[in-house]
């Protein structure tokens, strides 16, 4: 071994967080390896390496015995007091056996070991510098594309983007930068492995956090979202501060906060709420931008009716009832909508405790919805 790798082990000590200990302990036992495997050599032996001047010296250990077996691993006590007569029975006697040309099989062995222990080390990094990250946002560029995985630059490392969490209403090439969803860090043999999204509403949220200022130093609060990527999404947004609009603070002047959120989607409309803790309000909210003369709850179901003017019905049930659904994946309450006719006419209203719910409750996001038609 020369001194020049000795050198190298302090580098990468420094550099790569790699202790020299280690470095040399496993340099020692593949030189073991090497001596065994190159020389046919079978006895325990051991390596003994001058950090000083960077030379190596192999030593064979035999255990000294009255009757030898195997003179691979033992030898005579007679033979054992020639060398020292000090030399007792179950001693162990050591003898250099240093081939010599062990040295070109030594540098090459300890090149091997200290390549793999970088790289080993590096993927120790990158894992744990991306287990930190998991449910987290990153910008990558897209390198290429097969049936399964589209392969996204994240800097150190390439992460998947699998089919399902691709959106459906985008398409993409090669050097196309986006934002993407951390959903899983794996730690592999062949070093981490990391899987990515675009229709997690974890990126929605993400998105939310990078754009108003309010979320991300927790003046405003996402309490839930509810998504069907690139199409549709609604959030609910809630805030302690009563000076503080928390759906105009998403919306931001004249729309521009949850216009870039929305560009970054590639058009995903996006409905912003107002969060309630009462299921009544929060319901009616949540059906956004549809008006709601009333809602009854049943709260052993965790069930809600809910009435709507006639002209209103089909915008809060929405295209394939897609209002309807995201409002209930948003509260986590089933929502059955009736038509005020109909709800006329099965007696359930008007009831004598029904509540004309707060017109204002969606105002702020449907001058956005108006915004995004026009």
């Amino acid at each position: 071994m020369s001194s020049e790798l000795l050198d190298a082990l302090t580098i990468l000590e420094r550099e790569k967080g790699i202790s020299r200990e280690i470095l040399i302990d496993a340099i020692e036992a593949a030189l073991i390896s090497a001596y065994r495997r190159n020389f046919n050599q079978a006895q325990n032996v051991r390596i003994d390496l001058n950090l000083g001047t960077g030379s190596m010296r192999v030593f064979a250990r035999k255990e000294v015995v009255d009757q030898v077996f195997d003179p691979r691993l033992e030898i005579s006590l007679e033979d054992a007091q020639r060398i020292n007569p000090n030399y007792q029975v179950e001693d162990v006697v050591e003898m250099e056996v240093t081939p010599k040309d062990f040295g070109r099989i030594a540098a090459q062995t300890a090149k091997q070991v200290v390549t793999q222990r970088v790289r080993e080390a590096e993927r120790g990094i990158i894992y744990s510098e991306f287990i930190d990250r998991e449910e987290d946002i990153m910008t990558g560029i897209v390198q290429r594309l097969d049936s399964k995985f589209i392969y996204v630059s994240l800097g150190k490392i390439e992460a998947l983007l699998p089919a399902n969490e691709q959106m459906p209403n985008e398409r993409y090439k090669p050097h196309d930068r986006i934002k993407v969803f951390i959903t899983k860090v794996e730690k592999t043999t062949k070093g981490p492995q990391i899987f990515v999204s675009r229709t997690h509403p974890g990126l929605l949220k993400r998105l939310f956090e990078i754009e108003v200022p309010e979320i991300y130093d927790g003046t405003v609060e996402i309490k839930s979202v509810a998504r069907e990527a690139g199409d549709r999404s609604k959030i609910s947004v809630h805030s302690d501060n009563i000076e503080v609009d928390p759906v105009g603070s998403c919306v931001g002047p004249k729309g521009t906060r949850v216009q870039a959120v929305v560009n970054e989607l590639k058009g995903e409309k996006i409905d912003i709420v107002k969060w309630s803790d009462d299921p009544v309000v929060f319901v009616a909210n949540s059906l956004s931008p549809s008006k709601v003369l009333d809602v009854m709850v049943k709260e052993a179901d965790k069930a809600t009716t809910v009435v709507v003017p006639d002209y209103q019905l089909s915008l809060a049930i929405g295209k394939r009832g897609q209002n309807a659904r995201l409002a209930a994946k948003l509260t986590g309450w089933k929502i059955d909508i009736k038509s005020e006719t109909e709800a006329r006419e099965l007696g359930i209203y008007p009831r004598e405790e029904t509540i004309r719910l707060f017109d204002d409750h969606v105002d702020t996001d449907m001058d956005f919805e108006e915004e995004l038609d026009d």
